[in-house]
């Protein structure tokens, strides 16, 4: 099948083009994004790849249907760049990838919360200038804290259970309760009481129009003064304004992100040569109580791999007219 990836990195090309392996597929790789402009570069294809960030709205679909695309894969989990309706109508078929290393992107999480709390980032600078002073480095131990977990799907289950493994008492909110977790020592609850108390709060929901926003001006007011924050999984489950009052003011004591709302315009991207012109970015990267990476959370050799592979697998369903597993609809 020929297939057109789109926002190609180096690493996508190495391990897609390792996974095809003897399969039979022709794989065109372009570090472009996709958008209506960018479906002027598929050729032949049949099928797209697409990632995070990628434009897959109505008007896109209606382009990409034009082409001659039947498939949109996504080597991912999220899928809130997709119109589905739109692709639906189309008669074009969207799969992702539900579940790749949810070690990764748990693990990620954790490392932004030691690395806030323990001010890694802070003593790393200060030891290479030969300042071996511990002055502003204290932080709290995360034994007996109370964690506030949104969404336990793959990724946040994990990030429960090595929580649990520092001796934290977690709390959890999810439409469905887990009873391995339930039965390992979380505690479901509302989401009310999980944003009340908690001492360190991280998002692992899906974005969608019932959580978008989830922690705004009038959530944030009833979480603990001095909450920490973590955000490994979409940027639109925080308003980012909001935050930065927060900030400010000292009632959200660190915020940990892997993911921003408006990640789509800078992230993947070198602009080390730049000024950057997102200004509500730009200002929460000069608080010192802030950690921020560039979704970099799923960025494991297994996690690539098991990406690839899945990704390949859902595009051979389809070229076989086999039940997709991974659809989404």
């Amino acid at each position: 099948m020929d297939i057109l990836f789109y926002s190609a990195q180096t690493y996508d090309v190495s391990y897609f083009n390792q996974a095809t392996g003897d399969r039979r597929h022709r794989c065109r790789f372009l570090d472009t994004p996709l958008n209506e402009d960018s479906t002027a570069l598929i050729k032949e294809e049949t099928a797209i790849c697409i990632f995070v960030n990628d434009k897959a709205d109505a008007g896109v679909i209606r382009l990409l249907k034009e082409k001659g695309i039947r498939l949109i894969a996504l080597r991912c989990a999220g899928f809130n760049n997709v119109d589905l309706k739109a692709a639906a109508a189309a008669g074009i078929k969207v799969v992702r990838v539900p579940a790749y290393s949810p070690h990764a992107v748990a693990e990620h999480a954790v490392a932004l919360l030691l690395g806030l709390n323990r001010k890694i980032y802070k003593s790393y600078n200060r030891v290479r200038d030969g300042n071996f002073t511990l002055n502003g480095l204290e932080g709290f131990d995360l034994f007996g804290k109370t964690i506030g977990v949104v969404g336990t799907g793959n990724i946040g289950a994990v990030f429960c259970r090595i929580m649990l493994g520092f001796g934290c008492k977690v709390y959890a909110h999810d439409i469905y309760d887990q009873p391995e977790l339930v039965k390992a020592g979380v505690e479901y609850t509302s989401l009310t009481t999980v944003f009340e108390k908690a001492d360190v709060i991280s998002l692992h929901c899906p974005l969608m129009e019932s959580t978008r926003h989830i922690v705004n001006a009038h959530t944030i007011a009833s979480m603990k003064r001095g909450v920490v924050l973590i955000n490994t999984s979409r940027g639109g489950l925080v308003d980012t304004k909001a935050v930065v009052e927060a900030l400010k003011n000292g009632h959200i004591g660190a915020l940990g992100i892997d993911v921003y709302e408006q990640e789509e315009h800078l992230f993947f991207q070198n602009f080390s040569g730049s000024i950057i012109q997102d200004d509500v970015l730009s200002r929460l990267t000069t608080f010192p109580n802030v950690l921020v990476t560039a979704h970099q959370g799923f960025f494991t050799k297994e996690a690539l791999t098991q990406i690839a592979e899945v990704t390949l697998r859902n595009i051979e369903s389809f070229e076989k007219g086999e039940v997709l597993l991974n659809e989404v609809k």
